[in-house]
C-alpha cells in the first residue's frame, strides 16, 4: 500500500515520470552499495536480533511519511529524503532476512527450505495483490496519508511476531578478521562457482531491465490507458496475482530437482509478457499480461532464491544472500532510473519493450550454460541426499 500510495504520490506532486525514476532510484541504490556489507553482519551477529532493529527503524518512517502527508506540508524532498532512508533499512533488512529463513526451518533439517521459501513468496504476494486495490481505493476516498499511517501501524505486528518465536541458540562467531576480507572471500567464493555466478547474472539483468516497469505503472494508468488510481491498483493488483499462482506452483513442489531449467524459462515469460503490456492500450489484456509477468518475475526469483540457499555452504549464506539481495534489489535504482530517463525521451511503451528484450536475452544465455550449471550442482545434491548416484548417472 505504501509503495502505491507513495509513487501515486509523486506523481501527483510533480507529474514528472524523471521524478518517479529519480525517487525509486533513491529508495533502492542504499541496497546496491550496502547489501553485501549487510551479509557479512548476517553472518556474525544474530538475525533476529538485528531484525527487531531495522523493523521498528521502518516503522518510524512510515510514520514520519504519514505525519508530513496528514499535516499537509509534505514535499517531494521529504519523500526523496525518507525514501532513501528506507532505502538504507532495507538494505540491511532483506539479506538478513534470507539469511534467517533457514534458520526457521532447520529443525526439520532443511528439507523444506523450497515450501518455506515459496510460503514466504506466497505471503509478501498476497500482500501485493490486495494491498495496490486498497490503496487505490484509499487513495481515491481519503488520500495517500492513510496508506502510510496504516503501514506504519503493521509493523507493530511483525515486531511482535519476532518478539514471539522460540529460536534454536545460535553458536557465537569469533571475529578475528576485517569485515572487507569476509567480504571479499564472499565475493571470491560466489564468483568462482558456476551456479551461483550464472543465477545472480540472470536476476541482475531482470532487476535492471525488467523490474523498473512497476515504476512506470502510473504513466500506464493514466497515460495509455486514460485511467486514475483505481486503474493503478488494478494494474498493480494483476501483477500481484500472478506472482501469487507463482508463489503457490512453487509451494506445491516437493523437491528442488528440475527447479533450476525454471529459472530461464520464467524470466523468458517474464520478457514475453513485458513486451506484450508495452503494446497494450486494453485494460483486460493489460492486466493480463502483467498476470504473466507476475508470474514468471516470481517463480524466476523464488527459484533461484530456494537453489541458493540449497547450494550455498552454511558459512557464507549471509553474504551470498547479500549478493542476492544486490542482484535483485541492488540493480533496480539503475534501472528505475534509466526507466525515468529513457521514459521521459521516447516514451514507457517503447522503454518498457527494451526492457523484455533484454530480459529475453538473459535467459537465452542462461539456457545455453545450462549443461555447466547442472554439471556443478550435481555433485552438491548427491551430498545433500537431494539426488542418488543412481539418478544422478541417469
Amino acid at each position: 500500500m505504501q509503495k502505491v500510495a507513495e509513487q501515486w504520490l509523486v506523481y501527483r506532486l510533480t507529474g514528472s515520470v524523471l521524478m518517479l525514476g529519480l525517487v525509486g532510484f533513491l529508495g533502492q541504490i542504499p541496497t546496491f552499495v550496502l547489501a553485501p556489507f549487510a551479509g557479512v553482519v548476517a553472518d556474525r551477529h544474530d538475525r533476529r536480533k538485528l531484525l527487531l532493529v531495522i523493523q521498528a527503524f521502518a516503522m518510524f518512517q512510515a510514520i514520519a511519511l504519514s505525519a508530513l502527508v496528514l499535516s499537509h506540508t509534505i514535499q517531494i524532498w521529504h519523500i526523496m529524503a525518507l525514501s532513501f532512508i528506507l532505502g538504507v533499512v532495507n538494505a540491511f533488512d532483506i539479506p538478513i532476512r534470507q539469511s534467517f529463513t533457514i534458520e526457521m526451518v532447520e529443525a526439520n533439517d532443511g528439507r523444506d527450505l523450497g515450501n518455506a521459501i515459496a510460503m514466504n513468496s506466497s505471503m509478501i504476494n498476497m500482500a501485493k495483490l490486495v494491498g495496490p486495490s486498497v490503496a487505490g481505493i484509499l487513495i481515491v476516498l481519503v488520500g495517500e496519508g492513510l496508506c502510510f499511517l496504516l503501514n506504519a501501524i503493521s509493523y507493530l505486528a511483525v515486531i511482535a511476531s519476532l518478539l514471539a518465536m522460540n529460536m534454536r541458540p545460535r553458536a557465537a562467531v569469533v571475529v578475528e578478521k576485517h569485515i572487507f576480507h569476509d567480504l571479499k572471500e564472499g565475493l571470491d567464493y560466489s564468483l568462482k562457482f558456476g551456479p551461483i555466478k550464472y543465477i545472480l547474472f540472470i536476476l541482475a539483468v531482470n532487476s535492471l531491465m525488467g523490474h523498473p516497469y512497476m515504476v512506470l505503472m502510473p504513466v500506464f494508468a493514466r497515460k495509455v490507458l486514460h485511467g486514475g488510481p483505481h486503474t493503478l491498483g488494478f494494474l498493480m493488483g494483476s501483477a500481484g496475482t500472478g506472482a501469487l499462482i507463482g508463489a503457490f506452483y512453487l509451494a506445491s513442489r516437493d523437491s528442488v530437482r528440475g527447479l533450476i531449467g525454471r529459472i530461464w524459462t520464467a524470466s523468458l515469460l517474464f520478457g514475453i509478457a513485458l513486451i506484450g503490456f508495452s503494446f497494450s492500450t486494453v485494460l483486460w489484456l493489460s492486466m493480463a499480461l502483467l498476470m504473466l509477468a507476475g508470474f514468471g518475475m516470481m517463480v524466476q526469483m523464488a527459484a533461484s532464491n530456494t537453489i541458493l540457499q540449497t547450494i550455498v555452504d552454511g558459512r557464507m549464506r549471509g553474504r551470498v544472500m547479500s549478493f542476492y539481495t544486490m542482484s535483485l534489489m541492488g540493480m533496480t535504482p539503475f534501472g528505475s532510473l534509466f526507466g525515468g530517463c529513457v521514459a521521459d525521451r521516447i516514451g514507457a511503451p517503447r522503454t518498457l519493450l527494451i526492457g523484455g528484450v533484454a530480459c529475453m536475452g538473459a535467459a537465452l544465455f542462461f539456457w545455453r550454460k545450462m549443461p555447466v550449471i547442472k554439471e556443478k550442482i550435481r555433485p552438491v545434491y548427491i551430498e545433500k541426499g537431494i539426488l542418488s548416484d543412481g539418478e544422478a548417472a541417469a
